[in-house]
């Protein structure tokens, strides 16, 4: 079938060049063959839900990444690609809402905080929660409860993770807020709508999500994508 989504990442050792691609509800893991110079299938997965999005993300000081799936199913799943059995094990599957690609379910949308300390997954319309992820004393991956960022009558179209060091977690997100030209039955409403950038900050130290910053920004922007800043990049 044809590939939906393709995510880089390390899934079996550092520094392992991988690819993992959703084909409708089939997860693959492909790296590069040297003496072919194809892409190679390491392992295939039937997970028999719809994929709506998935992404790769790292704890801080680990050595490889961990997969999260956002699906129909409305469970968030995290794996881990085992390479002695070859196979794609099951850590977390957090239940949040119902099954079926419905528009205020989470899991359209994905975004992971670059230093892997929590991830946002976020619906069409109105609902967006927060993971924060950790480690226990075996040195096994934690997820908490989710910490909900709603806001009513807002449509999203893209979604990602801001890179601000070790400072609180910050997701950035494109929203439309449709609630005037809801009531305007003159249609003028409408055209006047504005998109917003919105920045949305995890207080770890308060364990819960506020709303920190708003920008309008074009209409026609539809797509978010991280780059470097400070010292680094164009800020």
């Amino acid at each position: 079938g044809a590939i939906s989504i393709a995510v880089y990442g390390n899934f079996s050792a550092p520094k392992a060049q991988e690819v993992m691609v959703a084909r409708g509800g089939t997860i693959e893991l492909m790296r590069p063959d040297e003496t072919t110079g194809r892409l190679a299938s390491v392992v295939s997965v039937q997970t028999f839900s719809v994929i709506r999005s998935m992404y790769p993300f790292r704890l801080h000081g680990g050595t490889k990444d961990f997969l999260i799936v956002g699906c129909d199913s409305g469970k968030v799943t995290i794996l881990e690609y085992i390479p002695d059995l070859n196979e794609l094990k099951q850590v977390h599957c957090e239940t949040f809402g119902k099954t079926g690609c419905r528009r205020i379910v989470p899991g359209q949308y994905m975004a992971v905080d670059p230093k892997g300390r929590a991830v946002m997954v976020g619906a069409i319309e109105k609902q967006k929660l927060v993971y924060i992820m950790n480690r226990d004393a075996s040195n096994r991956l934690t997820i908490s409860s989710p910490l909900e960022a709603h806001k009513s009558n807002t449509v999203i179209f893209s979604m990602v993770g801001v890179d601000v060091g070790f400072d609180n977690p910050i997701f950035a997100c494109i929203e439309l807020d449709y609630a005037d030209a809801d009531q305007d039955p003159t249609g003028e409403a409408a055209e006047e709508t504005e998109k917003n950038l919105t920045y949305y900050e995890l207080d770890l130290g308060l364990n819960h999500v506020i709303r920190k910053w708003s920008e309008p920004i074009a209409r026609t922007a539809s797509m978010l994508l991280a780059v470097p800043g400070g010292g680094d990049g164009p800020s």
